[in-house]
């Protein structure tokens, strides 16, 4: 009999050497639960266990007293004891294996002092413990799970996800392959991950395509069968996922069928390569019959001289591709009036127009052009000639010049007539911003306009990299000024006193605008002296354009019911904007019918003084003032 049992007890060395010290370990006899696993015991269990057996059982640093004799097991010791769950002894030196998480202590380490952040753990393991991850996982697959050598070790070396998430479970950095290997043999893992990853999916994408029902690949024959079928044509493995995830029926062909789908692409006149290339890039191809628009296309192609050769060279296998979409832009270009040979020379000078988006920068720059009158002839003539430019970036920088005509005004027949005709060049200019190239020209967007209709070549001139010079002086400012002077002048303006040059400051446009908007006050009833008094007065009414003032005059005749001749005394009147004027008017109006405000208010009174002062002396003289006001300027600013 031993110390402190049965002679048949176990002794477990806690570094995983046998009593010998040799560093063997085999599993326990089938006294021991889950082979070899020690199973911490609650406290009401010890105590169980401890009145059954008639023993002491000291839990932590308490003891209790047993209904036995206590002298036959009088067990005192200042650790816990744990007991083996099918077992009559009591391990002196238990050995731990955990399945959650090890208890952590407030500084965040576990009770043994190791850390307890694993992405740390992972982060700090050398090149060759990985290594021996890897090696342990190879052999989990090949030999323990009876994976092909080829299949475990491309799952072992690439699925880098899931390997890390498995050291995640390692705590003992000095034998990393060691203990992998023993979390493998009593975890079994779901091998379809990390068979996904190497495929070349990421886990937010494999995720939904797990099966629910099924842990171990060699369950799914038809998967493993069609995975090598793949494999042995020669389709790279990490390609195979985006053939799974975008045509997973594949994966469920009988025998013999996805073989026969393959060599439909080869008796078509593929070559092997151009195969593994299309079905890599378009896996919905082998779904049912050979795609009749895919055939459709290598038709269309070889007719207009391009081999199948040329389809091998352009593909990109990480691309997808809507041969569909393909085989509508083909039929679009010759029916626009391109011949089979500017046709099979423009596809060969720029594949991208076939390729790239299956044709969406082609369809969008037809359509672009179709939109501002462009004939079919214009178009086919324009793609001869097309440059060497991306058709994404040719449409980008026709787009932009289209907004740069905008931004500066010119109007829609203008712009019109220069997409129409300079489509080449608008597509092929990446121009400054508005802003930046008139501070550089030192112009406006009146004189850019006109220079633009004059010669839009010069647009080339201005494009993004380029030193812009400044334009000559062409003196319509001088012009300009000379006429607003005599316009002044000829109102009563004094020469070269304060008040005419503050009129020319607060003057915008050019000086033949001023008299056109000085004549809306004439036509509409005042006479040449009050408009004049009115300009003296309030100068900037003639900053309005023509339709601006007339609209506000109608207004406050018909709108507002005042007199023609308020504008006399308060010209001021022109410059507040619409909404403002309806607002203050409707306001007073409703206070004057509530008896709160006297009737007969000046049109100065009631628009000149700010906002604040409004709610002040009128608005908030009602109860419900403040609620009208919100309801009417919600009513009249959405309108």
């Amino acid at each position: 009999m031993s110390e402190h049992g049965a002679s048949s007890s176990v002794r477990i060395p806690v570094d995983g050497r046998d009593g010998n010290g040799t560093g063997s370990e085999k599993p326990f006899g089938s006294q021991l639960l889950c082979e070899h696993k020690w199973l911490p015991l609650k406290q009401h269990q010890l105590e169980n266990k401890g009145s059954r057996r008639g023993s002491r059982t000291i839990v932590g640093d308490q003891s209790q007293q047993t209904h036995q004799n206590s002298s036959e097991n009088n067990l005192r010791s200042s650790k816990t004891i744990l007991w083996a769950t099918g077992s009559h002894h009591i391990a002196q030196y238990p050995r731990f294996y955990r399945r959650k998480r090890a208890v952590h202590s407030e500084n965040g380490q576990n009770l043994d002092g190791t850390s307890t952040t694993d992405d740390k753990n992972v982060g700090r393991l050398p090149r060759a413990a990985r290594q021996e991850a890897q090696a342990a996982l190879l052999e989990y697959l090949h030999s323990t799970r009876s994976l092909q050598f080829m299949d475990a070790e491309n799952i072992s070396r690439n699925s880098p996800h899931f390997l890390d998430n498995l050291l995640k479970k390692v705590e003992n950095e000095t034998n990393v392959g060691h203990s992998i290997a023993r979390f493998l043999r009593y975890h079994p893992i779901n091998e379809f991950e990390p068979f996904f990853e190497s495929m070349g999916l990421r886990p937010s994408e494999y995720s939904p395509l797990l099966p629910r029902n099924l842990m171990f690949l060699n369950d799914d024959e038809m998967l493993l069968e069609n995975y090598h079928v793949l494999c042995n044509y020669g389709i790279a493995r990490n390609k195979i996922g985006k053939i799974y995830k975008e045509a997973t029926e594949v994966f469920r062909y009988d025998y013999g069928v996805l073989q026969s789908k393959l060599r439909a692409f080869e008796e078509m006149g593929l070559k092997q390569l151009t195969v593994i290339k299309v079905v890599s890039s378009s896996p919905y191809l082998l779904i049912g019959d050979v795609n009749k628009e895919f055939h459709k296309v290598l038709e269309k192609l070889c007719s207009v001289g391009i081999d199948h050769g040329w389809i091998e060279g352009h593909l990109l296998e990480g691309n997808s591709y809507n041969w569909s979409q393909m085989l509508e832009l083909l039929c679009l270009l010759s029916e626009m009036g391109c011949s089979k040979e500017q046709l099979g020379g423009l596809i060969c000078q720029h594949p991208e127009l076939l390729l790239e988006g299956s044709g969406n920068a082609a369809f969008s720059l037809i359509g672009f052009l179709l939109k501002f009158g462009s004939t079919s002839n214009d178009i086919s003539s324009m793609l001869v000639q097309f440059p060497q430019v991306q058709v994404r970036k040719f449409v980008y920088n026709l787009r932009k010049c289209y907004n740069f005509l905008t931004e500066i005004d010119m109007e829609v027949q203008g712009i019109g007539r220069i997409v129409r005709s300079y489509p080449i060049l608008l597509g092929s200019c990446s121009l400054k911003k508005v802003n930046s190239l008139l501070a550089n020209l030192n112009t406006g967007k009146r004189r850019l306009c006109e220079i633009i209709m004059e010669n839009p070549q010069v647009l080339k001139y201005w494009v993004l990299g380029s030193r812009v010079k400044r334009l000559p002086d062409s003196g319509e400012e001088l012009r300009s000024r000379m006429m607003r002077t005599k316009f002044l002048l000829d109102l009563g303006f004094v020469e070269n006193s304060n008040e005419m040059n503050k009129a020319l400051k607060i003057f915008r446009g050019r000086g033949g605008e001023l008299q056109e908007r000085f004549n809306c006050f004439i036509n509409a009833g005042l006479n040449q002296k009050d408009v004049s008094e009115m300009i003296k007065a309030a100068p900037q009414v003639l900053n309005q354009s023509k339709d601006v003032i007339n609209m506000k005059i109608d207004f406050l005749v018909n709108g507002l019911g005042y007199p023609l001749s308020s504008l006399v005394s308060f010209p001021a009147y022109i410059s507040y904007t619409i909404q403002r004027v309806k607002l203050r008017c409707s306001m007073y109006n409703w206070l004057k019918d509530q008896g709160t405000v006297e009737p007969k208010r000046a049109l100065s009174t009631i628009l000149a003084c700010s906002d604040k002062i409004f709610m002040r002396q009128y608005v908030k003289h009602h109860p419900k003032g403040p609620e009208v006001w919100q309801k009417l300027k919600k009513q009249i600013y959405t309108d």
